[in-house]
């Protein structure tokens, strides 16, 4: 006898509940524990609605397929072919009883406990907004994979209309991925909490991105082959700067504030270098004297000095100083002691999927979040991290959630 599939599972789990508070019917004692959330927790899987299906979303949604405490209820696509098909045809695996839809209507009335929310990053940075906080008021847990780490940074303006969807759903929105989600938030934020002082943090992170073959990321979204006239990574005019900028300021704004600092403002100094021949792509040509790297830098100023730098560099052509045998991310603390860190993700064999590590690694970051993003209370939910570094003890902890934002400087350049 096979394994039952997901409906199949979810209706016994349904039938083993009702039957289990038949059982101890009229014990007092017992029936309040059975009718308890807690037990109908433990024996209920979580319900998600994945939405989006690139690259990076139809791993999160194998991810869910495959989990046995997660149920699918629904799955949301942009495409006309992909509408009309079970999740599991989408996703390269068993049969789901769960079709596509490009009907947002439809989703907002399913009944769910968490959306994973993974679309094409886009630009303007608030670009998907509105639909998340329609998730939120919806009753839906949403987590994101496009930024939405720190939203507070931005001021009361910016949080109103997610604190108010997040009240009126009682829902918690949250933000993971690798960076923004891992690195900063997660590893340099945990490693702080092994010094007794520190002057400065520099997170780096280089990226091959010949690979990546999506034309419209890499030439519309990451600003690949434009012109080095056009490019200027800091006029937040130009749509790719405002896009990364609004992205990862929090990144830096939330890493300060982790530590108990007073961020005074974020400066930048971007680069991008041309191409010294024509490079073809997974994506498609860039054209010699073209953008072929793009170095991103933000300095969160602290005291009048820099403090904390998080550099990006994404390549069509190895440039200096990346070399070789680089790391995809360096974390370096310098202070009492000085801390070093290099990760690097490293994709598997023979999963019979076309799948890098970074996509895996971020279908992890997202579906490991669920239980925490479902408990926490509404509002926006912030990475917890225990023990890190803080100059001065007299001021509290940060919260793990912050309905209302609290916001010390937004200033940027």
């Amino acid at each position: 006898m096979g394994r039952p599939d997901r409906s199949q599972q979810a209706a016994f789990r349904k039938d083993f509940l009702f039957a289990i508070e038949k059982l101890f019917e009229g014990s007092t004692n017992l029936t309040g524990w059975v009718k308890s959330p807690s037990f109908k927790e433990y024996l209920m899987s979580y319900r998600v609605i994945q939405w989006a299906t690139g690259s990076m979303g139809k791993t999160c949604l194998r991810a869910v397929i495959d989990h046995p405490d997660l149920e699918l209820v629904g799955l949301l696509v942009y495409g006309k072919s992909k509408t009309g098909r079970d999740a599991g045809d989408i996703a390269r695996c068993d049969t789901t009883g769960v079709i596509a839809t490009r009907d947002i209507d439809a989703i907002l009335a399913l009944d769910a406990d968490v959306v994973l929310h993974c679309p094409r990053i886009q630009p303007p940075y608030a670009h998907h907004n509105k639909e998340i906080c329609q998730l939120l008021a919806s009753g839906k847990n949403v987590i994101s994979i496009n930024g939405h780490t720190y939203p507070q940074y931005w001021g009361p303006a910016y949080m109103e209309e997610i604190s108010e969807a997040c009240a009126k759903g009682g829902t918690t929105l949250f933000g993971t991925g690798l960076n923004p989600g891992f690195i900063t938030e997660k590893i340099a934020t945990a490693a702080s909490g092994l010094c007794t002082r520190i002057d400065r943090i520099h997170v780096s992170e280089i990226v091959d991105c010949t690979s990546i073959p999506n034309p419209n990321y890499i030439f519309d979204v990451l600003g690949f082959g434009a012109s080095l006239h056009e490019a200027d990574l800091n006029e937040s005019s130009w749509p790719p700067a405002e896009l990364m900028t609004g992205m990862y300021s929090e990144v830096v704004a939330q890493l300060v504030d982790s530590l108990g600092l007073t961020l005074d403002h974020i400066e930048s100094d971007h680069e991008v270098l041309p191409a010294t021949k024509d490079l073809e792509t997974a994506a498609g040509r860039i054209k010699k004297g073209t953008v072929s790297v793009t170095h991103w830098r933000w300095h969160g100023i602290v005291g009048g000095k820099r403090f904390f730098t998080l550099s990006i560099r994404w390549m069509m052509e190895n440039a200096p100083p990346a070399k070789k045998d680089y790391n995809l991310w360096d974390v370096k603390i310098l202070g009492i002691p000085e801390v070093e860190i290099s990760v690097n993700l490293v994709t598997p064999k023979y999963t019979g999927y076309k799948t890098m590590a970074e996509q895996y690694a971020v279908a992890g970051s997202v579906i490991n979040s669920i239980p925490a993003v479902c408990a926490a209370p509404a509002g926006i939910l912030r990475t917890p991290v225990f023990a890190a570094y803080r100059p001065r003890f007299r001021s509290k902890f940060p919260p793990a959630t912050a309905p209302t934002p609290s916001v010390r400087s937004c200033e940027t350049s």
